[in-house]
């Protein structure tokens, strides 16, 4: 009969490897790309609370968030309003909120974060790696020249020093009015 260990004791002999733990990712590994067949998350967003949604500011015809499974520390994600899959099919209107927003976005990130640089990027359809392929939205990823290392190379894990509350909090509050 094989009797359950404790976790003080689960580990056993220690070996070379560093664990990082991150519980929390689980939610998303478990739920895969299903929910977001049901229910798109950039429509949904609007409609809660800016720190339930994440949401750092809201402007006319499009609005910023963190990015729930973030590259980076300040993971923003501008978003039009209007559902729609391609950068193509954006108004002029939206066009010019989305560079306005993203520049914005870039500057209070550099501010509050002191970031080396930038990732900036759309991916449009599944192909192109869009995770939400059906709803436009620009990533803006801070980047600083101590952020690279192998965790996600060999162990597909980010290690991320902040939490998005606490992230979300001090881009929007630094976020000009």
């Amino acid at each position: 009969m094989n009797e359950v260990e404790d976790a003080a004791t689960l580990a056993g002999v220690p070996d070379e490897f560093q664990r990082l733990w991150t519980p929390h990712r689980m939610a998303y590994i478990q739920a895969g790309p299903e929910p977001l067949r049901d229910v798109c998350p950039f429509c949904a967003a609007p409609e809660r609370s800016d720190e339930d949604a994440l949401i750092v500011h809201r402007g006319v015809t499009a609005y910023v968030l963190l990015n729930l499974f973030p590259y980076n520390s300040g993971h923003l994600l501008v978003c039009p309003y209007r559902h729609i899959p391609t950068y193509d099919e954006a108004t002029a209107e939206e066009v010019a909120e989305i560079g306005e927003l993203t520049q914005v976005g870039m500057r209070v990130l550099r501010s509050v974060s002191r970031c080396h640089g930038f990732n900036i990027g759309m991916n449009q359809g599944v192909v192109a790696g869009a995770g939400v392929d059906a709803h436009l939205h620009q990533h803006i990823v801070p980047r600083w020249a101590s952020d690279a290392n192998f965790f996600p190379i060999i162990a597909k894990t980010k290690a991320l020093p902040q939490l998005l509350g606490d992230v979300r909090r001090t881009v929007a509050d630094a976020w000009p009015a």
